[in-house]
C-alpha cells in the first residue's frame, strides 16, 4: 500500500519527515525538472474551462521556480497552448498543450504541432451529440473535440454510447479519451506521455529527472512515461496508476510551489 506523500520515501527526492500530511518533497534544482498539469492540479476545477481562476500568487511562484530550476519547469495540459497562455498572461512557460499535440520547448520558442487536426467533417459528426441536452458543452480544440457533461452527469452512459457508435462507424484511426466529466475524440499517436517525452528532450530538461503532478485519468500516460527518465509521479486528489504518492487538492500543490519559490528549493 502506498501512503500519502508526507510518509512516502523515494531515493530521488528529499522528504520532510515532520511535514504535515500531504506535503510534497523538496526537489534538486540541478537534477530535477518540474512538470505540472493545470486544471485540477495547480488550479481548481470549475463548471466549465472558461470559469477557472488562476490565483495571482501562482504566476510569480511559477516564474521564480522556473528561474531556480534553470528553465526546467513546464506546464503539461489538455488545454491548447493558446488557452494556457490566456490563463497565465502576461507570463509564458515551456509547455505541452492539447494532450501532447502541441509543444513549446521554452517560453520564447514557437509552438510546434505534434499531431494533425481532426478536421471539420469529423468534428461535425460528434457535434451532433450536443443536441442531446443544452447542458452539454462542446469544445473544438483543433486536435481533439471535447464533450463536457459536468452539468449533466446522469447522461454519461448515453453520451458514451453515442460516441462509441460514431467511432465504430469511422475508419478506426480515432480514439476516445476520458477525463473528469469530459470525453475527447482524438487521433491516435499522441497523449500526455508523448508530451512528457517531447519536453524531456528539450534543452532545459534533457538529462534531468521529471517530477510530474497530475490529477486525472488523462495524466496516466504521463505517469507511465516517467520511469524512462527515472522520474516520479505525484497525483492530486487520489492515487492514480503510475503515481508514487498523492496530495489532497490543488491548494496543497500551490502552497508547496510557493514554499519552494520563496525559500530553499533543496533540503
Amino acid at each position: 500500500m502506498v501512503d500519502k506523500l508526507a510518509e512516502y520515501d523515494h531515493s530521488s527526492l528529499t522528504i520532510e519527515k515532520g511535514a504535515p500530511d500531504g506535503c510534497p518533497p523538496l526537489i534538486d534544482p540541478t537534477r530535477d525538472a518540474l512538470l505540472l498539469d493545470v486544471d485540477g492540479t495547480i488550479i481548481d476545477i470549475a463548471p466549465n474551462p472558461e470559469a477557472v481562476i488562476v490565483p495571482e500568487s501562482l504566476k510569480p511562484s511559477l516564474a521564480r521556480l522556473r528561474e531556480k530550476l534553470h528553465g526546467a519547469l513546464a506546464l503539461i495540459s489538455g488545454r491548447t497552448l493558446a488557452s494556457v497562455d490566456r490563463l497565465f498572461a502576461p507570463m509564458s512557460f515551456a509547455a505541452v498543450g492539447c494532450h501532447g499535440a502541441e509543444l513549446r520547448a521554452a517560453p520564447d520558442r514557437r509552438i510546434q504541432q505534434r499531431a494533425r487536426s481532426l478536421g471539420a467533417a469529423i468534428e461535425a459528426k460528434f457535434a451532433e451529440i450536443g443536441k442531446l441536452d443544452p447542458r452539454i458543452r462542446l469544445e473544438d480544440k483543433h486536435y481533439t473535440f471535447a464533450i463536457h457533461y459536468r452539468r449533466a452527469p446522469e447522461l454519461e452512459n448515453e453520451i458514451f454510447g453515442m460516441v462509441n457508435a460514431k467511432l465504430d462507424a469511422l475508419d478506426g484511426t480515432l480514439e476516445m479519451m476520458c477525463g473528469k466529466a469530459v470525453i475527447e475524440i482524438k487521433a491516435s499517436g499522441f497523449n500526455k506521455g508523448t508530451g512528457v517525452r517531447d519536453i524531456m528532450h528539450c534543452e532545459a530538461f534533457a538529462g534531468r529527472r521529471p517530477v510530474f503532478f497530475g490529477d486525472d485519468t488523462t495524466d496516466e500516460d504521463a505517469f507511465a512515461a516517467l520511469p524512462e527518465f527515472g522520474g516520479v509521479g505525484i497525483s492530486v486528489g487520489r492515487l492514480l496508476p503510475g503515481a508514487s504518492a498523492f496530495v489532497p487538492c490543488p491548494r496543497d500543490v500551490r502552497r508547496w510551489l510557493a514554499k519552494l519559490a520563496d525559500g530553499d528549493i533543496r533540503a
